[in-house]
C-alpha cells in the first residue's frame, strides 16, 4: 500500500479496508488482521492501526470480539456504500457538475460517456 499526503495514514488504511469489503475481498464476518499483524505488514506504528480500527468500529464497519479479534460487521458493505454515496453527492458530484458547465459539455456527450461505463 502506498500512502499519499492528502489524508492521514490511518484514514488511508481504513479506506483500503473499506474498498476490500466493497470489492468482496473481505466478506461479512471475515476476520481481519490483528493490530500487530496489520502494523507489521504495512510498516506503520501499531497506534496508527489502532486508530484506524477504532474509527471503523465507531462507524459500525468492523467489530471487536474480545479475545478473538476484529471482524467485518454484518452490514458493513451496505454501511460503506451509503456513506460513500453521500460523500459522492456532497463533494465529488458538485465538482463534476462545475466542470461540465465550464467545458460546456452537452447531454449527448455525457450520455455517450455514461453509456460507455455500462
Amino acid at each position: 500500500m502506498e500512502f499519499k499526503d492528502k489524508k492521514g495514514i490511518y484514514q488511508q488504511i481504513g479506506d483500503n479496508l473499506c474498498e476490500m469489503i466493497l470489492s468482496g475481498q473481505l466478506e461479512s464476518a471475515a476476520k481481519i488482521p490483528s493490530v500487530r499483524e496489520q502494523a507489521a505488514s504495512l510498516g506503520v506504528n501499531q497506534n496508527t492501526i489502532m486508530r484506524t480500527y477504532s474509527e471503523l468500529q465507531r462507524e459500525g464497519i468492523i467489530e471487536n470480539k474480545r479475545g478473538i479479534g476484529y471482524f467485518v460487521a454484518p452490514d458493513a458493505k451496505e454501511s460503506i456504500m451509503a456513506s460513500r454515496k453521500q460523500e459522492f453527492f456532497d463533494t465529488v458530484l458538485p465538482e463534476i457538475i462545475k466542470q461540465i458547465k465550464l467545458l460546456k459539455l452537452n447531454k449527448e456527450e455525457l450520455k455517450e460517456l455514461l453509456d460507455a461505463i455500462n
